[in-house]
């Protein structure tokens, strides 16, 4: 049993790679290439701050006043968010998690959630961690629905990739042509909007500069693969991130509300299933009838 505050901490290696996950939250504390950081990390010791590296299950970024209507039935969960009454990113992100398989280069945690009064309902989910010597650390999420009725289910993840320096002189590529505008609480208002002519279009790449960005993109462009991804390049080196089509929304935030130390040294790239406040919306919310599972995978590396 580990003293950290973080839990038991599973070191992974392979090749110029190394991972450290957590046994809180199952997150991603630590990835380094050749000893250089590829995301903003935090100490053993130390809560993750600004949802560094954390899961977000089962809903990511934010349920509005946090009520919403499922099945006909209404909830309440717990404010975590109180300075904008909303809740916010799950409730997996502080639990223990599991260990189910464990190599040198890969980790399976998992946990169970049982019900409670905003989420009455049973999920099983799992996280495998793995790198590889090429392509770097590949995420891979996956629920499980073991109860007797149908639940309400999304998931994203919060990892800031970074090249060690300051986001303003970095170019950024973002392969989102559509933004989802939201109020000043967070909260999405009216539809996704084209981000031709906007200040959110940077499809093709350009330097940030002083440009903050707290928004959700959808409309992904895609490879051959199936794979949407974006580059954040530096002066010396660049850290790609990708996620697959089970996550047809992509959070962008350029740190600017986050502890000093790491303050637009980050860009923060989350994979979602859905938009803000998908569960009382109902957009792109996936019900996960009972026996049925959802996965989805995403992934970091240098270059």
């Amino acid at each position: 049993m580990s003293d950290f505050l973080t839990g038991e901490q599973y070191e992974l290696t392979a090749g110029p790679y190394r991972a450290v996950i957590t046994e809180e939250g199952a997150g991603l504390r630590e990835l380094t290439h050749d000893g250089e950081r590829l995301v903003l990390s935090h100490a053993a010791d130390e809560p993750a701050p600004a949802a560094f590296g954390q899961l977000l299950i089962p809903w990511p970024n934010r349920v509005d006043h946090g009520r919403y209507i499922f099945d006909d039935r209404e909830y309440q969960l717990d404010l975590s968010e109180p300075e904008l009454d909303n809740a916010i990113h799950g409730l997996t992100r502080w639990a223990a998690w599991s260990p189910v398989e464990q190599r040198p280069d890969t980790v399976v945690l998992a946990c169970s959630l049982h019900g409670s009064t905003g989420y009455p309902f049973r999920l099983d989910v799992q996280a495998e961690y793995r790198l590889d010597v090429e392509s770097g650390l590949t995420v891979t999420l996956s629920a499980a629905n073991p109860g007797t009725r149908a639940l309400p289910y999304a998931h994203g993840m919060h990892p800031y990739i970074t090249v060690g320096e300051p986001l303003d002189a970095c170019t950024v590529r973002i392969p989102g042509g559509l933004y989802q505008p939201v109020d000043d609480r967070m909260i999405p208002i009216g539809g996704p909007k084209d981000v031709a002519g906007s200040e959110y279009d940077l499809r093709d790449g350009r330097v940030l500069g002083a440009q903050k960005i707290d928004i959700a993109y959808t409309g992904l462009r895609r490879g051959a693969d199936g794979l949407t991804r974006v580059r954040l390049a530096g002066s010396s080196r660049s850290t790609s991130f990708w996620m697959d089509e089970a996550q047809p929304w992509l959070e962008i935030y350029t740190a600017d509300d986050v502890p000093a130390e790491s303050r637009r040294l980050g860009l923060g790239c989350e994979p979602m299933t859905g938009p803000p406040n998908a569960f009382a919306s109902g957009v792109d919310l996936i019900r996960l009838e009972p026996g049925a599972e959802y996965r989805g995978s995403w992934g970091i590396a240098a270059g």
